[in-house]
């Protein structure tokens, strides 16, 4: 049998600079047998022997259905078509070059198809933005039980929770700048395999120094997933399934959340689950929890290495060989699962660029030692993604830069600083409900009484105690105000939110008690003594956990799951722009529905509907940024725009943190403001449903 591949050998091409495959034939310049590689009459294969074509009818003939291999012949007719009406005889350079790679790229997915392979690196890939929504919810979820922990103070909690957009940030600029350059796959690879083994350190770090280090380099190695991810992923998708697909591929932050959700309210208020080495080593279940929040990275991890390159990304830096067995290879993969193995890789010829910048680095770095050649490498590496990334803000990408910045900044602003304020107000709602029921206790005398039941929510005020005992209690927002103690034992006390305010104490041991001296002001103490106090500080079972905190989570992350189908179901139908423009107005209208909120569970109700029809914006705006730039620059742009998103997450849920308990206008005006100028902003963008990716 005559072998259809004896001729796929790399020649490189002449004074056009590009490489090609085969020699060349096809149609319109295209490596493209017909439906069969030419065989010899007697060289049938043992699969199709036996069958003639004219036995086997296509089912819609007799309808005047067209068959889909016309439907798609057609369609590459009329882009062959429009290429040569726009090209005017070959005279377009290098434009016009990298136009004939697209489209022909965009017929060798066609002929791939969409299957089994797609799915497998979709759920590869899924796991990687899964991983990237628990990363988000981490500390926020740990930080109640860490902060008794690690004795946090209110300035070391704010930084944990900065740190961790600031290092998504850093970590989506350097990623998606190196994916253009080294490889979306590779990588990948690095960047979870660095959020998997920071997480794993972070989880035994017993001090606020390391915690806070494990958790920055953390968040550096997974803030390159979204970039890395979404232009991955849409490089094995034909253009007819590329929108669609991208939005399903959004679900996985979705799932992220609730996964964070679920485990966090599984394992963190379970106190057994830790274990402990004498008083310096501490294993809470925060900590457990801190490591299962990693088994989605951990798992990404080990599909990818199954997965192949993105052979977009080998063409463009013209390592044609590698692109096209990782194409084969789909196509096979593909046409197997589907019950059809003897349809056959008809390619025989690729049309790719060639670049001088791997040429240039090995140059540079043939002599020397290896430090030396390493050095060289690394700047001319670095060089290499500084110029990409400054191309984003060349003539032809400009506006489109421009456009994507003022979309992702007004998006993230008004979603993350909504979702840090949806929880704080539900706390300030709790706290004012808590505070509504104070006990208060006005000029009561005890003596003689053993205080053996715990204290809570509770004022004393000019009350006297003599002789009295309190014994293995805790004390939870209490307050001793104009009091007096006399000859008192405090004995194993643990305390939250106490003081003791102007009071005068006499003759009173405190034994075993977390109450140090900053707990009593303006006090006047006579023959007062404390022994053995309790050093550090000590991990509470009281309410720190409520299940509120989960269950509003889950409930935003659950939200978004219409939002995802609707979108995913239109995204092609509809259009991307009127997805995006659409959603973020609507969502401005529910902004103002939070004048309305005077209740936990009308904010609730609205942060639900919020987070659903915002859901729709985001897989809108995913879409658009993989679709509007080349190949070369993809992941740099959806990095640089991802990390601006980042920066107006750190902006938004500071500002609008720093108004609960004060006043609702200014957040609401803010998020509205911010949402309307992005949807009209998206109205401006082109319309890329039809357009063959870069």
């Amino acid at each position: 049998m005559a072998d259809p591949y004896q001729n796929n050998v790399y020649h490189q091409g002449g004074g056009d600079g590009y490489g090609t495959y085969g020699e060349g034939g096809g149609h319109d310049g295209y490596g493209y047998q017909a439906d069969y590689p030419p065989q010899e009459e007697d060289a049938a294969s043992d699969v199709t022997e036996g069958h003639d074509e004219e036995d086997q009818m296509y089912e819609g003939e007799y309808q005047g259905i067209p068959h889909p291999d016309e439907v798609k012949a057609a369609q590459r007719a009329a882009r062959a078509k429009s290429r040569a009406a726009g090209g005017g005889g070959g005279g377009g350079g290098g434009a016009s070059e990298l136009e004939e790679l697209s489209e022909q790229y965009e017929d060798i997915m066609e002929d791939c198809g969409h299957g089994r392979f797609q799915w497998t690196l979709f759920v590869v890939l899924g796991l990687a933005l899964m991983a990237d929504g628990v990363e988000c919810f981490v500390v926020a979820f740990a930080l109640p039980s860490a902060e008794k922990d690690l004795c946090l103070s209110n300035a070391e909690k704010g930084m944990l929770g900065l740190v961790v957009f600031l290092s998504m940030m850093v970590g989506a600029f350097l990623w998606g700048g190196l994916a253009d350059k080294v490889g979306r796959r590779r990588c990948l690879i690095v960047a979870l395999a660095i959020n998997c083994v920071f997480a794993f350190l972070s989880s035994f770090a017993q001090g606020y120094g390391f915690f806070l280090f494990f958790r920055l380099l953390s968040g550096i190695g997974i803030g390159g997933t979204v970039p890395i991810v979404y232009s991955y992923f849409s490089e094995f998708l034909q253009m007819e399934k590329r929108g669609e697909h991208l939005s399903w591929l959004c679900m996985f932050w979705m799932f992220g959340g609730i996964y964070a959700s679920f485990t966090a309210w599984g394992i963190i208020p379970r106190y057994g689950w830790g274990f402990s080495m004498g008083s310096e080593f501490q294993f809470h279940s925060w900590r457990v929890f801190v490591l299962v929040a990693a088994l989605p990275a951990i798992a990404s991890l080990v599909g990818l290495t199954f997965m192949p390159e993105s052979p977009r990304f080998l063409l463009e830096n013209a390592k044609h060989d590698e692109a096209w067995m990782i194409l084969k290879q789909v196509h096979d993969t593909n046409w197997r699962a589907k019950g059809q193995p003897e349809k056959v890789f008809t390619v025989t010829h690729i049309k790719a660029p060639k670049t001088a910048e791997d040429e240039f680095i090995e140059i540079q770095s043939a002599t020397g030692t290896p430090v030396q050649r390493w050095a060289v490498r690394s700047l001319t590496l670095c060089k290499l993604v500084l110029k990409n990334v400054a191309s984003l803000l060349s003539a032809e990408l400009r506006f489109a830069t421009l456009f994507m910045a003022v979309l992702w900044f007004c998006m993230a602003f008004s979603y993350y600083g909504l979702s840090v304020w949806f929880p704080d107000m539900i706390k300030h709602l709790q706290y004012e409900e808590y505070e509504s029921k104070v006990k208060v206790f006005h000029r009561e005398r005890v003596e003689n009484f053993h205080f053996n039941f715990s204290l809570e929510n509770q004022i004393h005020r000019e009350g006297e105690y003599v002789r009295d005992k309190f014994i293995s209690i805790e004390m939870k927002s209490v307050k001793f105000e104009d009091s007096l103690f006399e000859d008192c034992r405090f004995e194993d006390i643990r305390s939250t939110d106490t003081l003791f305010e102007n009071c005068t104490i006499r003759s009173t041991v405190f034994y075993n008690t977390d109450l140090s001296k900053e707990k009593f002001i303006d006090c006047r103490m006579e023959n007062v003594t404390f022994e053995h106090k309790k050093h550090g500080c000590h991990l509470d079972v009281g309410d720190e956990n409520d299940v509120l905190i989960y269950l509003v989570s889950f409930l935003g992350n659950l939200a978004v799951l219409p939002g995802n189908i609707i979108s995913a179901l239109f995204m092609e139908k509809v259009g991307r722009v009127r997805i995006i423009g659409g959603s973020m107005l609507v969502s401005a209208g529910c902004t103002f529905l939070l004048f309305l909120s005077f209740s936990q569970s009308a904010i609730i109700a609205l942060q639900c509907l919020f987070c659903g029809v915002s859901a729709a914006a985001w897989n809108g705006i995913e879409v658009v940024t993989v679709e509007l730039y080349p190949a070369s620059k993809r992941a740099t742009a959806f990095g640089v725009l991802n990390a601006l998103c980042k920066l107006a997450a750190i902006l938004g849920s500071s500002i609008f943190a720093s108004f609960v308990g004060v006043t609702k206008a200014i957040p609401i005006l803010l998020s509205f403001a911010a949402l309307v100028c992005g949807g009209l902003v998206a109205l401006k963008l082109p319309d890329t449903r039809q357009k063959i990716l870069q």
